[in-house]
């Protein structure tokens, strides 16, 4: 295998940085040939044998993907879990309601007994990751169409995944790597039964809200506790009263020992999205397209949700999981659009192609080879934009029109009715059934009217009408006259999915012609229908996209033999290594590496949405009450930041000591960095950390959940 990861992106040289040596998300099979001689100078006290092996329990063993998008890490003999507030707070949100709400008020289970379900919730544990490239490549042949190598990869990875699967209950993968020029078997051990074992109110867990997310300093106590469940034999089972609380593999310690500049920093997890080989064409869609369209759709829909919001504790609880997941990346988008125009990537882009084009021109080998690269990802990029900007608006403004989701299942049993098949109806209705439970509990039929009013306007004004929905022409037009409030008020008066009772009622005794006929259906089914047609005609782009990233990623490693590249993250487990550090974030300004309790209490306002805080906090800050969890220099630790490489992905990360030990869950990065995805910027990037001891200090001596702390074992 060439000599593909490493230490730094040294093409990353030319945008003037002065590159630190704990860049990268590197993968763990490779750490001790490429990484361990640095992590030990800089304060690691375990061998590469104690991070991932596959003869004996590793830290790899402590830590899941937590449900869809975040990590979690397992700090007990008995599975207990702990991961971020925000990454919990869908399932914390379930369980809310008026009378119960945990949202507002925090839940803890005092004994097991206590601890709630969550039925689509899970966990997943790596088992084991494998070079693979050799075998997938094996049947790639010189001279080969895109198609064509693709099948022939499609086909090996196939056999490859299916092979590693036989005689056992694991799901296996075989991930592409840099650009579809490596290859790595991933093997996963899933567990469904996941139970809710504790969370702060979300006056401390969610601290800040949107004004301090992404920002530094920061006081949020982000983290929920969870609990992984097995059947009686130790496997994973589905969720039963008669599950037992895992025995894993390995478990973190947990160190309540004072934090310093320079102290050795480690995160194992699992990071989204990268994208740090993408070129200035590809920059410029990001620029021009992608972070306008969600800034303007998002931020018009959010305004109208949080209204709704402030105005009926139902409507927040309802809400609040929904508002959090559009806002945080609105908030992205607004920093990394800033962070990438403050810092000239594109321009930095342009020079790295220059140096690529001079390389190329003088050698004519390598010309041949890599030659149409950038200009198979320049002309993609730029003979999609009119259809990616559709159906970007079509995409984000859909997600403002909640109740078009309930069109989901509706073909099915249209197919069902048709065949009069009694046994196909029933089941199909069922369906329309169970997601309808689903929908309704987090749903306002009155916030959901005023924001698709919003959403269809903003569609019709900013999108070109060839790339409009019909029924804009031939209802909102021919029979409302162009009005748009008055065709959504009458799809909410007459649809039968705008009310739970009367969808329900449908169901028992279904119907053609009341279904076919129905205005959601009609409406959702002109949507989709443009929507495939948006996603036939930028097909047309994908096989030379595909390719011109492939071969460009190729030639960068080509263009420094004498340096490796790490590659971009893609949801597969990461080791990223730091330090604690402070940073400068403009000129004669210093932000420390720490803050603290106090400074929580500073920000308080009373019943304001964002920085309001629970009595028993303020007092419990006034006298002191810090218990064991206290720094040694006299104040209560809440968050900190390491220099550690993370992203999206990243949420509820375990950031350990240089004996493995727990010290904080990563949550954030900060706000002067937001374009690192795209470029990384040493000098800025952080991590921001909620502190073990805060976590703590909140479950023991606010909470009073010793019993959790119990379990854990802790290094002093």
């Amino acid at each position: 295998m060439k000599k593909i990861i490493a230490l730094t992106f040294v093409l990353l040289l030319g945008f003037g940085f002065r590159v630190k040596a704990d860049e990268g998300m590197w993968l763990l099979p490779l750490i001790e040939k490429l990484n361990m001689g640095k992590m030990t100078q800089m304060g690691l006290k375990l061998s590469s044998e104690d991070i991932y092996s596959l003869n004996k329990a590793c830290l790899k063993d402590a830590i899941v993907i937590f449900g869809g998008g975040c990590t979690g890490e397992i700090v007990s003999s008995q599975g207990l879990i702990l991961t971020n507030h925000h990454c919990g707070y869908g399932s914390i949100q379930s369980h809310s309601t008026v009378d119960h709400d945990y949202l507002r008020d925090g839940f803890w289970a005092k004994k097991m007994e206590e601890e709630l379900p969550n039925p689509n919730l899970s966990v997943t544990f790596l088992v084991k990751i494998e070079d693979v490239t050799s075998q997938v490549l094996a049947e790639v042949k010189d001279g080969m169409s895109e198609t064509e190598r693709n099948a022939a990869i499609s086909e090996a990875r196939q056999k490859i995944e299916n092979s590693a699967a036989e005689g056992n209950s694991y799901r296996t993968l075989v991930a592409s790597f840099y650009g579809g020029n490596y290859f790595y078997l991933l093997v996963y051990e899933k567990y469904s039964d996941v139970r809710l074992v504790g969370a702060p109110p979300s006056s401390i867990g969610k601290f800040g809200s949107d004004t301090d997310n992404w920002e530094w300093p920061r006081h949020t106590g982000d983290f929920s506790v969870f609990r992984v469940y097995t059947g009686t034999d130790g496997k994973p089972a589905a969720y039963s009263k008669e599950n037992i609380p895992m025995k894993p593999k390995y478990y973190l310690p947990v160190s309540l020992k004072d934090l310093k500049p320079n102290d050795f920093t480690m995160i194992l997890g699992y990071p989204g999205r990268t994208n740090r080989y993408m070129t200035s064409y590809e920059v410029n869609e990001q620029l021009g397209i992608v972070h306008p369209d969600r800034i303007k759709i998002r931020g018009i829909k959010q305004e109208i949700w949080m209204k709704d919001m402030q105005a009926d504790q139902k409507v927040n609880i309802q809400y609040s999981a929904k508002y959090f997941g559009s806002s945080n990346y609105w908030k992205y988008s607004i920093g990394q659009k800033a962070g990438l125009e403050r810092l000239r990537v594109k321009a930095k882009k342009e020079e790295i192609e220059n140096h690529f084009n001079k390389w190329i021109s003088d050698n004519a080998d390598k010309k041949a080879k890599y030659g149409e690269a950038l200009n198979l990802i320049r002309s993609s990029i730029e003979g999609r934009a009119e259809l990616y900007n559709a159906q970007q608006y079509r995409f984000e403004c859909l997600q403002g029109c909640e109740l078009l989701s309930m069109n989901q299942g509706v073909d099915a049993l249209i197919t069902a009715l048709k065949s009069g098949d009694a046994k196909k109806i029933a089941d199909a209705s069922d369906k329309i059934r169970k997601n309808a439970d689903r929908f309704y509990k987090d749903y306002s039929a009155a916030t959901d009217n005023k924001s698709m009013k919003a959403m269809m306007k903003l569609y019709r004004a900013d999108v070109p009408s060839k790339f409009h929905p019909d029924y804009y022409t031939k209802v909102v037009d021919k029979k409302f006259k162009g009005n748009i409030d008055r065709f959504v008020d009458d799809m909410f008066k007459r649809s039968l999915f705008a009310d739970a009772s009367k969808l329900d009622a449908f169901l028992k005794k279904p119907l053609l012609k009341t279904i076919e006929s129905d205005p959601v259906y009609l409406t959702a089914s002109s949507i989709a229908k443009t929507g495939a047609d948006l996603s036939r005609d930028l097909s047309q782009f994908d096989t030379n996209l595909t390719t011109g990233k492939r071969l460009w990623i190729a030639a960068l490693m080509d263009m420094s033999p004498e340096k490796t590249l790490y590659p971009d993250a893609n949801s597969t487990m990461r080791l990223s290594y730091g330090s604690v550090e402070n940073y400068d974030p403009k000129d004669a300004v210093t932000y420390k590496y720490y803050t603290t309790l106090q400074g929580v209490v500073d920000k308080y306002k009373p019943n304001d949405y964002e920085f309001n805080l629970p009595q028993r906090l303020i007092d419990l800050n006034n006298r002191k009450e810090y218990g064991r969890y206290g720094s040694k220099n006299g104040y209560m630790p809440v968050c900190f930041l390491t220099t550690n490489d993370i992203t999206g992905g990243n949420s509820g990360s375990p950031v350990m000591n240089g004996n493995g030990e727990l010290i904080g869950l990563a949550f954030d990065g900060n706000w002067e960095s937001m374009s690192g995805d795209i470029a990384y910027e040493p000098e800025l990037q952080r991590t921001i950390v909620v502190d073990i001891r805060y976590v703590l200090w909140v479950m023991d001596i606010y909470a009073g959940a010793k019993n959790l702390v119990d379990e854990m074992t802790i290094v002093q």
